[in-house]
């Protein structure tokens, strides 16, 4: 929904706010928030709220650590956990400098631009997010252990699904915060579950990933789990996926089609320390359905990029190889320009590779270029791309990759 400043601060008085969370993310994604108190709501809508900065890796040092947050009415949301006297909400925030600069760092910021980028171009873009996580149990210290919650299989029912009650209060608690999920089922590993949502525009839908992990930790939690979203939890099961489905308005014919797939495909080497950030992602990659070459396909779930089947407006791509360690603000604005990229070259599309990439033999496998292996043979391929320098700070690659 759109608020205004006017509206939220009415809201916050009507419903018996106490406690605004200001939440934003440091440029690996990993979620962050200061509380402040309902009262404070309009000085921070009018000067923006003060922050150390130097305490959060790569946004600053002692000598320049001060950075503003500045609350976005239209994401206001409450917390369906918190109580409901004295009642809790978040906003996401932009950041600044002290002078009002935008912070090179601030990612949501980044997708912002790609999305106003694109806007230019004449082009819409939608993502579907669909992360795979993990419950655990939890010790009799209240410690994450890496015993499964459950041994079931894919889409597997109760009572071996012991995952279906989490899950369903995951998804309730979705619906309470204005985000509808689509579908949800157990995944193939042991205790592994999926939650998919209806697809959004760019930021929505980044906003919606960001908030989705924050939901299933804090649910597992109130049921005695932990939820893991690490892209490989148990070194012989199935990893953690992040698949990204895109569409592009308009996208009119066949070649448009073609030249937005190509686009990624050039550009997925380059992107992939973006795409698996952690050292643990390679681990992944190249095994249980996780793809390592660079390649697409109808369907086929063996491919770097595969075309649901799906027609009209739900016609779209898979991205397969992101996993949920990446920041989506990041992934989703480098996809949209190496989109951009693909359509403005109609680049033409490499031929559809409809074999199974897990079964063929090595000369066949040495048609295709392979993703980075390493996180350190990913970094390279990102600080070489004129590319990613286009379009991602020289400040947060060197984080990145300044290895």
């Amino acid at each position: 929904m759109q608020f205004s400043m006017e509206e939220v601060l009415q809201f916050t008085q009507e419903e018996d706010v106490k406690f605004v969370r200001l939440a934003f993310c440091d440029v690996f994604g990993k979620q962050k928030n200061i509380s402040i108190l309902a009262d404070e709501l309009e000085r921070a809508f009018r000067y923006g709220i003060a922050f150390d900065a130097s305490a959060i890796a790569g946004f600053g040092d002692e000598a320049h650590s001060d950075l503003l947050l500045w609350p976005e009415p239209d994401t206001l949301t409450l917390l369906p956990w918190r109580p409901e006297q004295g009642r809790v909400v978040r906003m996401f925030a932009r950041i600044t400098y002290p002078d009002g600069t935008p912070f090179e760092c601030d990612t949501r910021g980044l997708l912002k631009t790609a999305m106003e980028d694109a806007a230019k171009k004449g082009y819409a873009f939608y993502f579907g997010a669909e992360q795979e996580f993990y419950l655990f149990r939890l010790n009799e210290d209240g410690r994450p252990t890496k015993e499964p919650y459950d041994n079931a299989g894919y889409m597997d029912i109760a009572p071996d699904d012991r995952g279906e009650n989490v899950r369903r209060e995951i998804c309730l608690t979705l619906e309470q915060m204005g985000i509808r999920p689509e579908s949800s089922h157990h995944e193939e590993g042991p205790g592994q579950n999926e939650i998919d949502f209806r697809y959004a525009d760019a930021l929505t839908a980044a906003d919606q990933a960001m908030t989705f992990q924050t939901v299933v930790k804090t649910v597992a939690h109130r049921n005695g789990l932990c939820a893991d979203f690490s892209p490989k939890p148990l070194p012989d099961a199935p990893g953690n996926g992040f698949h990204i489905n895109l569409s592009v308005q308009p996208c009119k014919g066949e070649a448009a089609f073609e030249s937005m797939i190509a686009g990624i495909l050039s550009r997925a080497r380059e992107m992939t320390a973006f795409l698996n950030p952690t050292d643990n992602s390679y681990q992944r990659l190249g095994r249980n359905k996780a793809p390592a070459y660079i390649s697409w396909s109808a369907e086929n779930r063996s491919q770097l990029i595969r075309i649901p089947a799906a027609s009209d407006a739900y016609r779209r791509m898979e991205l397969r190889a992101a996993d949920p360690a990446a920041n989506p603000y990041l992934a989703f604005a480098l996809m949209i320009y190496a989109t951009l990229d693909g359509l403005a070259q109609q680049m033409p599309l490499p031929p559809a590779s409809d074999v199974n990439l897990f079964k063929v033999d090595e000369a066949t496998l040495a048609r295709y270029e392979k993703l980075p292996v390493t996180l350190d043979e990913a970094c390279a391929a990102a600080a070489d791309s004129a590319f990613v320098r286009a379009h991602i700070p020289a400040r947060v690659l060197d984080i990145y990759c300044g290895r």
